[in-house]
């Protein structure tokens, strides 16, 4: 295998779904005078070459620019004010010729500056910045908006305008009423069951109306493990009750954990019952028989829905992310830890007992594949969260017997995702405390500061600082650069070295403009914002009645795989970390999923984490 192997993506889109989509935008109308996002600037037709920042930085945290220039020597920058007075000065440092960009870079470092402020620019040889902010609150908003992306994706309930706006309301979709076929009794494809499940709920996985346990299941981890953490650094209020935009704030719960349980409960329906073949395996996932057209609101979708064979591989994603809840959830519902508990020792047995029920790349039809050959990995995880929830000797022994217990391979330099998940189990045993042996913690531990510091010597080699390697511009990019800096937020959990922050604080700097395109990857946030990301009803760009992806949406990212035809057609030739264009019908760079916002709503509530004082 090679050594940055291109990840079992999910090729969600045919070419005859965009052609379809393009006759079907008619009839989708919004409630009259609705406020959508406004459209971000036009982009200029030749981007600033002093890349920054765009929303801007703390001021006890680095700040560093990239400046593309073909100049061998030192440059001299000034950071001026909003009132147009120069407040620091220096000169850059050349790093060369940057692969992944295919740009000549240097780099200018202003983080000895601490002054908060708001606009500022950053100007390099008679060239200016976008404006940004040196602020302590500066991710507030962000933290905010990431999480509300999953409201947004509910499936099964109404989504309300006194939450969201009247651009973004709409009713429940696929809950049995027509046009819709799903979710309260979805029967199963021919030759799979001969019942119907009620599934409904749960969040729609991407630009598409599908659900699907793999997907979810890493998604809703990463989701309740982000308020595990914040609990364990003393900040769990700023995820408390009344925080988000959510129908269930004021119920003493907090508002993260309300999000998560709509995916939960989703999960646990799709869990096959007592009494039929397979019980307590999970069906892979659920969607439509064959793919809709763009746009198409969930409640005017009017497909057949089918459930898709189970499999192992969805099984352990239940077994460990109803583990961590059991664990999580038992101070707020207890009873509801106790159905969490009860699911995922279900299907811990169940997928013992069918260890090999594979998920085929060939599923597509209608939705993703997610197909998953190797599981080794997930058994490793599901071990490691019953363990931690339940210190039991059975599994235990299923973490300790397992090889990637020991394994190099948990942290890989494209880091993990929902076909590779190994690394969940170990950041996991790394902060959870449970009885394993001290010598398996500091292994454990080690070896998620081997990662992060593997993943600053990537950053350091480049002329954008990203911690992922130049081959790693792949499907959904962006996630990759996202999970590698939650791997760094936790080596500064453990550890307190500045270094790691630093490397966290970066990787977003990376993501809101900080980059080879001078772009936000994340609507709403920076000077140049994507906005017209792949979706079924943020589809303004095929329907000005409908609006672009709501604030916080974060874009899939540069893949030099460019397997859509519009990244084929406008993007030939072009350099890894360029092949990138903000079109909705480019789904192989463009579109949005749980998967993607879930680690960046994890990394924006870290960001937001105000030091606490002696």
């Amino acid at each position: 295998m090679p050594e940055f192997p291109l990840p079992r993506r999910r090729f969600t889109h045919i070419a005859i779904a965009l052609l379809t989509g393009a006759v079907l935008s008619g009839g989708l109308a919004l409630a009259p005078g609705a406020a959508a996002l406004p459209a971000a600037p036009a982009a200029a037709t030749t981007p600033t070459p002093v890349r920054v920042n765009q929303v801007g930085y703390l001021p006890d945290g680095p700040k560093r620019a990239t400046v593309v220039t073909a100049a061998a020597q030192p440059l001299t920058w000034r950071l001026v004010n909003a009132t147009g007075a120069t407040v620091a000065s220096g000169s850059t440092v050349s790093h060369g010729a940057d692969a992944a960009s295919g740009q000549s870079t240097q780099e200018a470092d202003f983080s000895a500056y601490r002054r908060a402020g708001t606009g500022y620019v950053l100007v390099v040889d008679g060239q200016s910045s976008e404006p940004f902010d040196i602020r302590t609150d500066l991710y507030d908003g962000l933290r905010s908006d990431t999480l509300a992306f999953f409201y947004h994706q509910r499936s099964g309930i109404p989504i309300e305008a006194s939450l969201v706006g009247p651009a973004y309301a709409r009713p429940a979709g696929h809950l049995g009423v027509a046009p819709n076929q799903g979710d309260t009794n979805v029967p199963c494809q021919t030759g799979v069951c001969d019942y119907t499940q009620d599934v409904r709920g749960g969040w729609y996985d991407a630009g598409d109306q599908g659900k699907y346990v793999v997907n979810g299941g890493i998604s809703t981890w990463l989701v309740v493990n982000s308020f595990e953490r914040a609990k364990r650094a003393g900040h769990a209020s700023a995820l408390g009750d009344s925080t988000l935009r959510v129908p269930e704030r004021g119920n003493r719960v907090p508002d993260v954990l309300d999000e998560a349980r709509w995916e939960l409960d989703f999960l646990m329906r799709m869990q096959i019952p007592a009494g039929k073949p397979y019980a307590g395996m999970a069906f892979h996932k659920v969607h439509d028989a064959a793919w809709t057209g763009l746009p198409t609101r969930p409640e005017q979708d009017s497909q057949p829905r089918e459930l898709h064979p189970p499999s192992t591989a969805a099984t352990l994603n239940l077994a460990a992310t109803a583990a961590q809840c059991a664990r999580v959830y038992r101070a707020y519902d207890a009873k509801f830890a106790d159905r969490c508990l009860t699911a995922a020792r279900r299907a811990w047995s169940a997928a013992q007992a069918n260890p090999a029920l594979y998920a085929p790349d060939s599923d597509s039809t209608g939705g993703g594949a997610y197909g998953d050959t190797r599981v080794t990995d997930e058994f490793y995880w599901a071990a490691a969260e019953l363990y931690a929830t339940t210190g039991e000797r059975t599994y235990r022994s299923a973490v300790t017997s397992s090889p990637w217990h020991t394994s190099n391979d948990a942290f890989t330099p494209g880091g993990f995702s929902w076909a590779d998940t190994a690394a969940l189990g170990r950041l996991t045993l790394a902060t959870v405390p449970t009885k394993l042996p001290a010598s398996d913690i500091a292994r454990v531990r080690s070896s998620v500061t081997a990662a992060a510091d593997g993943y600053l010597s990537t950053m350091a080699g480049q002329g954008y600082a990203v911690p992922i390697p130049s081959t790693g511009y792949v499907w959904g990019s962006n996630s990759a650069v996202t999970d590698n800096a939650i791997v760094m937020a936790v080596a500064h959990e453990l550890t307190g070295k500045k270094r790691y922050r630093a490397g966290v604080l970066e990787s977003m700097d990376y993501l809101l403009g900080r980059n080879a395109l001078n772009q936000s990857y994340v609507t709403g946030y920076g000077e140049q914002y994507s906005q017209n990301e792949h979706h079924r009803f943020w589809s303004h760009q095929y329907d000005a009645s409908l609006p672009h992806p709501p604030a916080g949406s974060l874009a899939g990212g540069p893949n030099s795989g460019l397997q859509d035809p519009v990244a084929q057609e406008n993007l030939p030739g072009c350099a890894p970390a360029a092949c990138y264009i903000d079109d909705i019908g480019s789904y192989s760079t463009n579109e949005v999923a749980v998967n993607w916002n879930a680690p960046l709503a994890w990394l924006a509530a870290y960001a937001a984490e105000r030091p606490k004082q002696a």
